[in-house]
């Protein structure tokens, strides 16, 4: 795993989705895209969100990483955390 430095933020992507929630299958050419994941790793300066906090975020604010399921943004970049469902 990676340490993240200053404001960044480092998620990991929900699985794609196969289906809408109406019940329509998508087809293996179409690549939704993701912007909710699960904080995996974050910098020093960051505040008020935790590793292991399920956040919304700016889909054209990311970056790619290592993994292709995991992408850096910075704090500002993300719109929310979700509560506890």
């Amino acid at each position: 795993m990676v340490k993240a430095i200053t404001d960044r933020v480092f998620i990991r992507l929900e699985s794609k989705p196969s289906a809408t929630a109406g019940g329509i299958f998508f087809t293996e050419d179409y690549q939704p895209e993701r912007t909710i994941g699960i904080v995996e790793s974050i910098g020093p300066e960051v505040k008020g969100i935790e590793i292991g906090d399920k956040v919304l975020f700016h889909i054209f604010d990311e970056l790619p990483t290592y993994d292709p399921d995991v992408v850096v943004v910075r704090q500002n970049s993300i719109l929310g955390v979700f509560e506890d469902e």
